[in-house]
């Protein structure tokens, strides 16, 4: 029986360590990435290249949200949605959600420079430092436009695919970077309104706290239609001519559409939330489809 309790417990441990990383947002940063990287290759990359790339990418993407969770570890335990993480529960300590969170930085930065270029490296770098120091110990708490400035972190992927793959980048990776970064305010003040309350409680200015429901709404807006004059700067410098122009149209119509209708009151705010990560996916998806086809 004991030796049954104790597999349980080593088990447990090393699942609260994956939970630390935010696999599910981590996968979602790697796809991009991914999609990146065949639009650099102009089809399926080399192995090496995106191998390496791919993994580096994840382990640094895991060590920024490892240091997140053990420095917002007092914000997690007041918010209904966080207060089950492995720190706030005492599963995990913050010393070794912080270790944990610097080896996989320092184990990115090793594979980087094996399998990539130096460049890919100091982008996963930046991307670390930008989203673990500048975003998460200096503006989540004290600015409502902390999601937008430090929102560019989850845009980086698309630059390090693309470095990963030709060792520079180019106008197209950085348009992929601006999608990304218009994109995430809507998408988290979406979740921001579902959860304001929580937000509220736990003192985060998050812009529906500090601004109310309407001026949410009227900035969702404004970065969602930011999105369609980005979209139109992607296609004309890409040669996939109306297959993306459609993409684009049904893409930011629902998008946009689905903003509005929160603003009416006819959709809600989860919804948007939900919408607005099936938008991100579809539109590399979309991108991968158009990159990969003869």
């Amino acid at each position: 029986m004991q030796v049954i309790v104790t597999e349980s417990r080593r088990g447990q441990v090393v699942l609260d360590f994956v939970r630390l990383t935010k696999p599910r947002i981590v996968g979602l940063l790697v796809w991009t990435a991914f999609v990146s990287m065949t639009l650099a290759a102009r089809g399926w990359p080399s192995a090496g290249a995106a191998m390496g790339g791919l993994i580096g990418l994840a382990l640094s993407v895991g060590g920024a949200h490892s240091i997140n969770m053990a420095f917002d570890r007092d914000i997690d335990a007041t918010m209904r949605r966080t207060c089950r993480r492995p720190v706030p529960t005492g599963r995990i300590t913050v010393g070794q959600a912080y270790a944990w969170g610097l080896f996989l930085e320092v184990l990115s930065l090793g594979v980087l420079l094996t399998w990539t270029n130096p460049l890919t490296a100091a982008l996963s770098l930046a991307g670390f430092l930008y989203y673990a120091v500048l975003y998460t110990m200096v503006l989540k708490r004290r600015t409502s436009q902390n999601i937008v400035i430090g929102g560019a972190a989850g845009a980086f992927p698309p630059l390090i695919g693309w470095a990963a793959v030709t060792g520079h980048l180019s106008c197209l990776a950085l348009g992929l970077f601006g999608v990304v970064f218009l994109w995430t305010p809507p998408h988290f003040w979406a979740l921001a309104l579902a959860r304001q309350d929580e937000y509220r409680e736990a003192a985060v200015p998050m812009l529906p706290v500090t601004h109310g429901w309407r001026t949410t709404i009227r900035q969702m807006v404004f970065y969602t239609l930011l999105l369609w004059p980005l979209g139109w700067a992607i296609e004309a410098g890409s040669s996939f001519g109306r297959p993306l122009t459609l993409l684009l149209v049904v893409l930011n119509g629902g998008f946009t559409a689905s903003v509005l209708g929160l603003g009416l009151r006819r959709v809600r705010a989860m919804t948007v939330f939900r919408i607005s990560l099936v938008y991100l996916a579809l539109l590399f998806g979309g991108l991968l489809w158009l990159a990969l086809r003869p």
